[in-house]
């Protein structure tokens, strides 16, 4: 089959999906207080519900909203079986007794011995000083968004590099120009070259931090985000990257739900873990994935120790993706581990309309497959080791084809065909961009030297 039929079977579920779909409200509970009520806005009929303990976030709900609202005792009562486990847990760590249920009035939880809290405390307590590197073409709209979350961090030291890749016109430079004063240290970096690790490259080069942080510029940080950024960094010093969660902004589409649906959106779940070449989860099999540039933060000697980012991967090239991908592996493969830290939260706008959504995923097939064959580029030496990973990578597809979820068959199959479809792809790809960018390399070479 080939991309142009599985577009038809694409467009065969739109119709189904919008009729079905019903926009799902977003909130955060935080647990330890009061639960609020819940009215019915005539609008959303589910709503889907972070929980938190002490700003930790423990769990996801999506929960039904009828007519009549909810009360804090109804709340409580729907997300209880869904948050009870991960919360005895927690509280069993903390040697308390285990609470039975969760009513409206919230669970009993002291704050100043609290361990989460306790830790974030002592990381804040040694914070190193971090330049958050954002990457953005044209889009002064996002850029307001997204410094507001920053003004809003509960962090020290740190500064905020904006990376304005091969923009049309100065509407960011000038965004970032007007925004200076406003309480947070702004500069701002025009990369040339188009492509997003130009972008990343760019952003290292102008940081001053002994720790880098990357995101979006469609992304939404969580006010703890750089703190808990930091709490991974002081696990050891031998952690080459920090990766977060990243969580949707909002439900108000079938495109967005279903990007959740099918596991593209996922991070690593509400534990934190610490990964490295001996595990518990293989370097060269990002599945699932060590992170997600959209949420992650590297030190800068590691980034050194395997060259920044490649720039023949990642948007803006024929590879469309995985620059991210690259990079983590590269740095436990030079000898770091990676702390994921689920309560470095970060929102994130998924694509709105199903086009894009398809070309999403598109760019995700190509990236994976291109992800290997720049692995092999980097590392020649990993290819037997690929070679045995070969029948759990197919094990894994054939998994996610049999994955359940609310999204219209005939749709479902058209993304999933569509994408691996796309995987064909991907070594080509990045082949051509890796010719391509040389090119470029070479051409901003010579005007270089033609200017001096």
């Amino acid at each position: 089959m080939t991309i142009s039929t599985a577009r038809t079977h694409l467009s065969a579920g739109q119709a189904d999906a919008r009729k079905e779909f019903s926009p799902i409200r977003m909130m955060d509970v935080e647990l330890t207080g009061p639960l609020p009520a819940v009215r019915y806005d005539g609008h959303c009929r589910r709503i889907w519900v972070l929980g938190r303990l002490h700003t930790e976030p423990v769990g996801v709900c999506v929960v039904e909203l009828a007519a009549g609202g909810l009360s804090p005792d109804q709340l409580g009562t729907l997300l209880w079986p869904e948050l009870r486990d991960p919360v005895t847990e927690r509280f069993a760590a903390a040697g308390l007794p285990l609470p039975g249920q969760l009513t409206g009035d919230g669970l009993e939880a002291d704050p100043a011995t609290w361990p989460f809290l306790r830790r974030r405390r002592a990381a804040l307590a040694a914070a190193p000083f971090i330049s958050v590197v954002v990457c953005t073409r044209d889009r002064p709209h996002r850029l307001q968004i997204w410094l507001s979350c920053l003004s809003a961090q509960q962090y020290p030291r740190f500064e905020v590099v904006v990376v304005d890749n091969a923009p049309t016109s100065d509407a960011v430079r000038a965004f970032v120009s007007a925004a200076q004063g406003g309480g947070l240290t702004l500069r701002y970096v025009r990369e040339p070259r188009a492509g997003k690790s130009w972008a990343l490259n760019a952003g290292i080069a102008a940081a001053a931090g002994e720790v880098i942080a990357f995101c979006d510029d469609d992304g939404e940080a969580d006010r703890h985000w750089l703190a808990e950024i930091a709490r991974g960094f002081a696990r050891g010093d031998d952690i080459g990257s920090v990766t977060g969660m990243v969580l949707p902004a909002r439900l108000e589409t079938p495109a967005q739900e279903f990007f959740e649906q099918l596991g593209k959106g996922q991070s690593r779940g509400f534990w934190p873990e610490v990964l490295s070449v001996h595990g518990p989860q293989n370097p060269l099999y990002p599945v699932p994935p060590f992170g997600i540039g959209a949420n992650m933060a590297f030190r800068r000697e590691a980034l050194a120790r395997i060259g920044g980012f490649d720039v023949a991967l990642g948007p803006g090239t024929l590879a469309r993706a995985a620059e991210d991908l690259l990079a983590l592996s590269l740095v436990l493969l030079a000898g770091y581990r990676i702390a994921y830290e689920p309560a470095a939260v970060m929102r994130h706008d998924h694509r709105q309309d199903l086009e894009g959504l398809r070309r999403q995923l598109d760019g995700y097939g190509i990236g994976l497959t291109a992800y290997y064959a720049a692995l092999l580029r980097h590392r020649p030496s990993v290819l037997p080791a690929l070679l045995r990973l070969a029948p759990t990578g197919l094990g894994y597809l054939r998994r996610a084809n049999s994955r359940r979820t609310t999204t219209p068959v005939v749709l479902l199959d058209g993304l999933r065909r569509r994408q691996r479809l796309s995987m064909l792809l991907g070594p080509a790809a990045y082949l051509g961009s890796v010719s391509k960018q040389a090119h470029i390399a070479a051409g901003a070479a010579r005007r270089a030297r033609a200017a001096n």
